[in-house]
């Protein structure tokens, strides 16, 4: 077992130990509330160490989430009795929950921000774009699940088509979760294809379709259970009237207004002010909605929705991210937790889950993927749509949940929707990287340009690059843009402005941004006014700076030495007879005794990048010392070579002096680690010479590493 999960098991198991220390066994308000948060801290541990560890096998972290709260819950580990808690850490809770009021208030609320967060990130303009193809794909695509759905329900249940068990079935049914095949499509650069589109488009056809669908079917639960009327056709349609009216009503107002409510947030000047009460119009929206027998998630997604267009909606995205990531693992772990180990286990959950599961893949396939065909869609083009709209996930776990705690559905069928999600959400991926290797187009007729308009700038090094999109980035802040890091190590960022958006990409030396054509005038300007000003900067810091200076005054300085930087010193990484004559053939070897241990991904890369890196300046010190090194992408990670050559090379060192004793360092460029930390470390030791002299006459490869290891500055 590795260090890390050492010490994550020790670290549960001391609050296990806390927790039933200190239990009582009174029931006052002060204990539910200790109860509670030490239920969430337990919680917390839990789905990031299961979200890590199907993440390593290649399975979306939501999936370790859910499962974490399966082990951990009532009817698992949690229901074990422990002193101090005589029915478990996690009891069953009363009525149809499984687990405390408390608990589940927690997992509501994070349902709320779920929902707020896709409403945010649903592309309305793509909506809008693709509404006729997207809207019968995704309309085949609910039809189709649904109605097959429920009929599943009424042939294993025995009942009528419109029973509730039936209709939560076939609403569970219609539930896309894109996100799993976004993340496909953006890794083949399918995003932009005409299936990646569209498959995006569909999904939030049927993300509406379905929100609606719950509201009528919540609507004809509540007169079928209420006992307040005889259901009929035209209860039906006031039902689906109600409901429709409502939600089309909020989501007009939402969207015509969208502008008036972003400007009245941008009052409080602060973006985590206005982050925050964004989040709460969709907690008041939410409310309404479940006020007037709708869903809390419709208000939260139609809060999304409104300030999708607006340019704080990818600041929003970006300052409520912690919130995200702190309550939806609760969310997906209390799911988990109501799930029953043994009624799941059991024949008769297995075989209806089975069947399903089944006829949920084949609902979308057949229902979006028909469809496709008449949409201008030949047969691969269609089977990728399909297969790209079959993972179900969070919305599918949210409508179950709300079908649980409504008494609708029991554990068993909580069950079966369980086992469609996993399986549902573990098949799609490979269905859809299979489907899309397939060679050829996907469509009959070739695909017209859109209204997008990319340009690229290529760029001598990654550096510059950097500096380039830094710069842009800042000069965009200063014209009023609302800038968003959409993803770090991908190099991607968005910037908005009223209706200018404008996509940023960096990858290695080539900057791309991708804007409307209209706007493109505007890009160029700016980025044109970027190289003038980082011109003019370099030109100042060249006629300032001595660099040779400052390369002795570094090697002078007595700086602080970090021992733990040097265990990752290893003694098959040492050479103590170099055999290079001349400096490139010394950095040769020892590129290459790297290569000889798999430390690299790319040797010629690493070779390359270091050699570039000294051409710039000389890495050679004094008294013999030279430290070569360089960023690359030809590692995954820090590597370390030591190299000894007596008779010493020249190296261009700063006292003109041979240099006889090499430390070479590579690093990944993008990933962050104690590159610059090392060299310091490293040459604060080196500066004693006693040191650098049994170095260099030392007899074994651990010699060195003890001296290293052991020497005081």
């Amino acid at each position: 077992m590795s260090k890390t999960g050492k010490i994550a098991i020790a670290v549960l198991g001391f609050l296990l130990l806390g927790s039933t220390v200190f239990a009582e066994e009174t029931e006052s308000i002060t204990e539910v509330m200790a109860e509670l948060v030490l239920q969430i801290g337990i919680i917390i541990f839990a789905v990031r160490i299961g979200g890590r560890l199907v993440k390593k096998i290649g399975i979306p972290s939501v999936l370790g989430e859910l499962l974490a709260g399966v082990i951990i819950g009532p009817y698992a580990l949690g229901g074990i009795v422990l002193p101090g808690f005589p029915h478990g850490i996690f009891p069953l809770g009363s009525g149809t929950l499984a687990v405390s009021t408390e608990l589940y208030s927690f997992a509501t609320v994070a349902s709320i921000i779920l929902l707020f967060a896709s409403g945010l990130e649903t592309d309305l303009g793509l909506f809008l774009r693709y509404s006729v193809v997207g809207g019968v794909i995704g309309i085949g695509g609910v039809v189709f699940s649904f109605v097959l759905g429920d009929l599943v329900g009424v042939f294993l249940l025995h009942t009528s088509f419109t029973d509730p068990r039936c209709l939560f079935l076939g609403i569970l049914s219609t539930a896309t979760s894109v996100g799993i095949t976004a993340r496909i499509l953006s890794d083949q650069k399918k995003m932009d294809s005409p299936e990646g589109v569209t498959i995006l488009a569909a999904a939030v056809f049927d993300d509406v379709l379905g929100i609606i669908m719950l509201a009528v079917v919540l609507g004809i639960v509540a007169v079928m259970t209420g006992g307040s009327g005889t259901l009929t056709a035209g209860s039906i349609l006031a039902i689906a009237g109600k409901a429709f009216g409502i939600w089309l009503g909020f989501t007009a107002l939402g969207l015509i207004f969208s502008k008036k409510i972003a400007n009245f947030l941008k009052f409080f000047k602060h973006s985590y002010d206005f982050s925050v009460l964004a989040l709460g119009i969709a907690l008041l929206l939410a409310g309404i909605f479940e006020r007037q027998g709708l869903a809390m998630i419709i208000g939260a997604y139609i809060a999304g929705l409104s300030l999708s267009k607006t340019d704080i909606a990818a600041v929003i995205q970006e300052r409520i991210h912690g919130l995200y990531e702190f309550f939806v693992p609760i969310f997906f772990a209390v799911m988990g937790m109501m799930v029953n180990v043994r009624e799941i286990a059991s024949a008769p959950v297995l075989i209806f889950g089975a069947v399903y599961t089944v006829v949920a893949i084949l609902a979308k396939v057949i229902g979006c993927g028909g469809p496709a065909l008449l949409m201008g869609f030949n047969g691969k083009g269609a089977m990728r749509i399909g297969t790209g709209m079959v993972p179900r996930g969070e919305v599918a776990l949210i409508i179950a949940g709300i079908g649980l705690a409504a008494g609708v559905l029991d554990n068993q069928l909580f069950g079966v929707v369980i086992l469609m999600t996993l399986i549902t959400t573990l098949v799609a991926p490979p269905l859809l990287s299979v489907t899309l290797k397939i060679p050829g187009s996907g469509t009959r007729k070739p695909v017209k340009d859109d209204d997008t308009s990319t340009m690229v700038w290529e760029f001598p090094s990654d550096e510059i690059a950097d500096l380039v999109v830094d710069t842009l980035l800042k000069d965009l802040r200063a014209e009023g843009f609302y800038v968003q890091m959409m993803n770090i190590d991908d190099g991607l960022s968005q910037a908005r402005k009223d209706d200018i958006a404008l996509s940023i990409t960096e990858e290695e030396s080539t900057v791309t941004v991708e804007t409307a054509k209209g706007d493109m005038p505007f890009v160029k300007t700016a980025v044109y006014e970027v190289l003038l000003e980082l011109s003019d900067a370099i030109d100042k810091l060249k006629a300032s700076t001595d660099p040779a200076a400052m390369r002795r005054e570094i090697s002078n300085l007595d700086g602080r030495t970090d021992k733990e930087l040097f265990t990752m010193l290893q003694p098959e990484l040492i050479s103590l007879d170099l055999k290079g004559e001349t400096k490139d053939e010394i950095i040769t070897e020892m590129v290459d005794l790297l290569a000889g241990q798999n430390k690299l991904l790319n040797r010629n890369e690493v070779l390359h990048d270091v050699l570039q890196r000294e051409k710039t300046m000389s890495t050679g010190m004094q008294h013999g010392i030279a430290l070569p090194h360089a960023k690359t992408d030809g590692v995954r990670s820090m590597s370390v070579a030591i190299g000894i050559k007596k008779d010493g090379v020249n190296f261009e060192s700063l006292d003109g002096e041979k240099s006889r004793l090499f430390i070479m360092v590579v690093s990944p460029k993008k990933t962050s680690g104690p590159h610059i930390q090392f060299l310091a470390a490293i040459g604060a030791v080196l500066k004693d010479e006693g040191v650098r002299e049994h170095i260099i006459s030392a007899d074994s490869r651990d010699d060195v590493i003890t001296l290293l290891r052991n020497a005081k500055k």
